[in-house]
């Protein structure tokens, strides 16, 4: 890659290294600048810009933090579209990460231009949690590296990054009691594990309290077989302090083994496992009756996500081991917490499609089919495809019809809602008004897509949702097609009480031109965002294009 002072002549396709803003001319950094782009910097008297040029043996930053962050995932991992050289690793669902940290070290170790970081192996993780994230430094990678980089992904046959999510156990408690055990104590470890429990998707079904002895244990194990749990919890009055001692020896007596006695987390030490009918059985030390994390946390967590826990497992976690110096140590119990994980943002799309199509002569455009299904259909597919969380249909001219099109062609109705828009009549912004007003709070950023732009894909929509950065000052993200701005337009939620307040037959454009500090443009490729149907002309010329397209 050849990176710095370009003559201007020779800019056409070079990646512009700093933003340009002066004399009405507004290009952000990691522009690929256009032809068009040249000659307005060259009406500017500009004969140099700073810039990357592209060799054949680099890869365009983008395409290769892709083809690095796919080949690294494994199950439970979702990854965005691309943007400005990053693809982020985001958890499906509630789990433990799986990292390989020593090929994360190879991979790290191949070339500067390729980075990739990960949460701490075994972290915890909640729904659309990060749990990587991959970078390429400069604009471009080079090629040799990218192809180290997916060697090296693919050597142990196993990826470097997945989820393990939390399956339900059904856990048996048993307690011991000394003369002096006061009943309240108990009760509340009762509570407390419970919580923990039911925090990773499982439950308590049974407890048994009996005498501080091995007998007794045996016999309340036996009673808690018979209520069908698969994990067994012994909580002594007095702690372990050898594997001989009496709630082993309990565990023994009942038919199990002890696998392995102590482990190095502290608090946490003095935690004894075992088998007990094949299922887990676990000796807990005195710090499980604490609401904070400890060692029984960290084993817990890896048996509800059928993890193995043999002595080897426990042996190893050492290392990140002494929890109680740890400040900052997450409870995933408590509430409340104003800082938490960085999450994969929640975004809705808004579907408008309750225009009356006045420019078509009379019949819904919407309706008019393309490639074998109606306009509206194809905004649909494409907005339940992609990764947002939510599709929301304004509905308005001919509602019943619109309605019923969509629900016949769509499969995937959980994350689809329709919304009435009764002054539909009164101009478009009545519309954007009534989705903007159907989100909920959860919802931290909105699409609005227009009902008549078939050729708007799940991979557009999604690099729109890659883009949303309000940290990064990246608000409202904005397509764009050789520098021309078209459709449609992702609005942080910040912008929703403005949206509120607007009238008339015109969107939120006028928001874009009050907020250039906080504009994203996103470069697409194709004629997608540019391309909507308005007239029976236009309809005709994008129908004709498509056929000759499959015909060539």
């Amino acid at each position: 890659m050849r990176f710095g002072d370009t003559p201007i002549d020779e800019a056409n396709g070079a990646i512009l290294a700093h933003s340009w803003r002066a004399n009405g001319v507004n290009f952000a950094k990691g522009r690929i600048l256009s032809a068009d782009d040249v000659a307005k910097l060259k009406s500017l008297g500009v004969t140099t810009v700073v810039a990357a040029r592209l060799d054949p043996d680099d890869l365009h930053e983008d395409k290769a933090a892709e083809t690095v962050a796919k080949v690294l995932a494994g199950e439970g991992i979702e990854i965005t579209a691309p943007f400005t050289g990053r693809c982020n690793h985001f958890a499906r669902e509630a789990g433990l990460a799986v990292i390989d940290p020593r090929r994360i070290d190879e991979l790290n170790e191949l070339d500067e231009a390729i980075t990739v970081a990960t949460l701490q192996p075994f972290a915890r993780v909640t729904p659309r949690q990060m749990v990587a994230t991959v970078k390429i430094i400069p604009y471009a990678a080079p090629r040799a590296a990218v192809a180290r980089a997916v060697e090296v992904a693919k050597a142990a046959n196993r990826p470097l990054v997945s989820v393990a999510p939390f399956k339900p156990m059904r856990a048996g408690l048993v307690q011991t009691m000394l003369p002096g055990t006061r009943d309240k104590v108990l009760d509340k470890a009762v509570g407390t594990t419970g919580k923990r429990l039911t925090s990773l998707g499982s439950t308590l079904v049974g407890e048994r309290r009996c005498a501080h002895d091995a007998a007794a244990i045996a016999a309340a194990l036996e009673e808690l077989k018979k209520e069908g749990c698969d994990l067994f919890l012994v909580a002594g009055a007095s702690a372990i302090v050898d594997r001989h001692d009496v709630v082993p020896s309990g565990i023994v007596q009942a038919g199990g083994k002890v696998t392995h006695f102590g482990l190095p987390v502290d608090p946490g030490n003095l935690l004894l496992s075992g088998e007990l009918d094949g299922k887990p059985v676990l000796g807990l030390p005195g710090c499980a009756k604490s609401p904070k994390y400890n060692g029984f946390d960290m084993v817990l967590e890896r048996l509800a996500a059928r993890l193995p826990v043999g002595r080897a497992e426990l042996v190893r976690m050492g290392a990140g081991g002494l929890l109680a110096e740890i400040a900052t140590r997450p409870q995933p119990r408590d509430e409340g917490d104003e800082a938490g994980p960085q999450q994969a943002p929640r975004v809705a799309i808004v579907i408008l499609a309750a225009g009356r199509s006045t420019r078509m002569g009379g019949p819904n455009k919407l309706l008019a089919e393309v490639d074998g299904h109606p306009l509206v259909v194809h905004a649909a597919k494409a907005a339940l495809r992609s990764q947002a969380v939510e599709v929301i249909v304004v509905l308005g001219h001919m509602a019943d019809e619109v309605k019923a099109v969509v629900e016949r062609a769509v499969p995937a109705k959980s994350r689809l809602r329709f919304v009435a828009n009764a002054n539909f009549a009164d101009g478009i912004s009545t519309s954007v008004r009534a989705g903007i007003g159907a989100l909920g709070k959860d919802i931290d950023a909105a699409i609005v897509q227009l009902g008549d732009m078939p050729a708007v894909s799940a991979p557009l929509l999604d690099r729109l949702i890659a883009a949303f950065s309000p940290v990064e000052g990246r608000s409202i993200c904005v397509p764009t097609v050789r520098g021309k701005r078209g459709n449609p337009v992702l609005w942080d939620r910040r912008f929703f009480a403005e949206i509120g307040n607007l009238s008339g037959d015109s969107g939120a454009k006028h928001l874009i031109g009050e907020h250039t500090d906080l504009v994203c443009e996103v470069e697409m490729s194709g004629e997608a965002a540019l391309t909507d149907i308005d007239t029976p002309e236009a309809l005709a010329a994008f129908i004709a294009e498509g056929v000759a397209q499959g015909a060539s």
